[in-house]
């Protein structure tokens, strides 16, 4: 037996309620004094405004149900145009209709959202120097932009649905989510950094992939060095072969004259020559020194070996790196108790850089300088405060041979921050702002 349809219900909830009055009705109607053809028109007139009432009231009520069913039916197929016309709040199925229509133009608007969205998002991928892939769970190309095209010479409708393996791409999906990779391509090869994430698509789990061409920039960073080191090298360079040139020539010119005249030998021309063949030769070994010593201190930044981890006590290490300044007295803040992993050596003489640094501004206007440490959550702050006349120039403080001293060679910064970095730590400089001078900042992982 097949269940009662809610429309059916609907007509005999109808035809039930309507039931008594007509029955009523048609009994006083019979049993009064009426005719035989008026109790029939009458009776004919009853029932037929009786299942006229229940006929309309099931259609009304029909009706709105079907209204609402077009309506979600509409928001189903996503089509958000739809409304329905006449609703008022005055009744209760006007009010559902009214939020309905109200439900259909948020969903209009956030659809419309999330369209731009999309196409933002689209316009980014396309115009981004970066090759960006997605795979679904079965490791099958979903998404490709157009560097990712270039990449692998082929355009997004061949590539489309081949797997991560025959993309040559494998590698990608497993190991670390960031690392440089070495791989070689139809549309480039060299070195790459590899970035995967992943994302949920219709309710299935995809991965995304961002490969960054490091070749390119690795090769200018490369030529950048070059230049800032041929640039060093030259200056340095022509600082010492311009006095030595020009003073070789000057006791070549005064050579000649002695030898063209034999005459002139244990003249008073002869003693000024000699005495300036003598002076000059001391500018040359001078000048040769210097050199050597640059392309020393050269040889030294470049040759930096790796720390050698070890336990190292950090107020021992502060308080005797303090105590091998002679020219000042090195005031010490003091820390909590903290042991690290580290290179004791290098860390002693990165602080020594940083104290010698501080005393000598302070010496310039007699202020004093203050060293001490901190823990800072998972990271040991260690400072260096003086009050000198501050940092003129911040820009080039770790540039390599640079410097602001008389007779400073430029490495001693740019040796501590490589200690700093090979470490996992940093090192920064800046003028302090409560005060004159400036503070170095040596921040170390714990």
């Amino acid at each position: 037996m097949s269940p009662v349809t809610y429309e059916r219900r609907i007509r005999l909830l109808a035809l039930a309620a309507g039931f008594p009055g007509s029955a009523i009705a048609l009994i006083l109607l019979w049993t009064g004094n009426f005719s035989s053809g008026a109790a029939w028109t009458l009776t004919l007139l009853i029932v037929s405004l009786w299942l006229g009432f229940a006929a309309s009231l099931q259609h009304r009520v029909v009706f709105s149900l079907q209204t609402l069913s077009n309506l979600l039916a509409a928001l189903r197929e996503e089509d958000f145009s739809i409304r329905a016309r006449g609703a008022s709040r005055e009744d209760a199925m006007g009010e559902v209709i009214l939020e309905m229509n109200a439900l259909s133009e948020t969903l209009r608007e956030q659809r419309l959202g999330a369209m731009e969205a999309t196409s933002l998002l689209r316009t980014v991928m396309e115009e981004i120097d970066l090759a960006i892939f997605a795979f679904d769970n079965t490791t099958r190309l979903r998404i490709v932009n157009r560097a990712g095209e270039r990449l692998l010479g082929q355009p997004e409708s061949q590539l489309l649905a081949f797997t991560a393996e025959e993309l040559g791409l494998a590698g990608c999906l497993e190991g670390e989510n960031a690392r440089t990779m070495e791989m070689t391509f139809s549309g480039g090869s060299g070195r790459w950094g590899m970035r995967r994430g992943s994302f949920r698509q219709h309710g299935l789990p995809h991965q995304l992939v961002v490969l960054s061409d490091l070749s390119r920039t690795l090769r200018d960073e490369e030529r950048k060095a070059w230049q800032r080191l041929i640039r060093v090298l030259g200056h340095e360079l022509n600082n010492s072969l311009a006095p030595i040139q020009s003073v070789a020539q000057g006791l070549e010119s005064g050579l000649q004259t002695v030898l063209k005249s034999p005459d002139a030998v244990g003249s008073e021309s002869t003693v000024t020559i000699l005495d300036d063949l003598r002076q000059g030769l001391a500018i040359i070994r001078s000048r040769t020194e210097a050199l050597g010593r640059f392309m020393s201190a050269y040889a030294r930044l470049a040759r930096l070996p790796q720390p050698k981890h070890s336990s190292v006590n950090v107020p021992d290490w502060i308080h005797r790196a303090a105590k091998l300044e002679p020219r000042l007295k090195v005031a010490v803040d003091e820390g909590p108790p903290i042991t690290i992993s580290a290179d004791g050596d290098q860390l002693e003489q990165l602080l020594i850089n940083l104290i010698r640094n501080a005393v000598d501004a302070s010496l310039e206007t007699g202020g004093s300088v203050i060293v001490g440490w901190d823990k800072q959550g998972s990271h040991l702050d260690v400072w260096v405060l003086d009050e000198g006349p501050g940092l003129p120039n911040t820009a080039n403080l770790f540039v390599p041979f640079f410097t602001t001293k008389q007779g400073g060679s430029g490495i001693g910064l740019v040796l501590s921050r490589q200690i700093a970095e090979a470490h996992g730590g940093e090192l920064t400089l800046r003028n302090r702002l409560e005060s004159r001078g400036c503070e170095a900042l040596l921040r170390l992982p714990l």
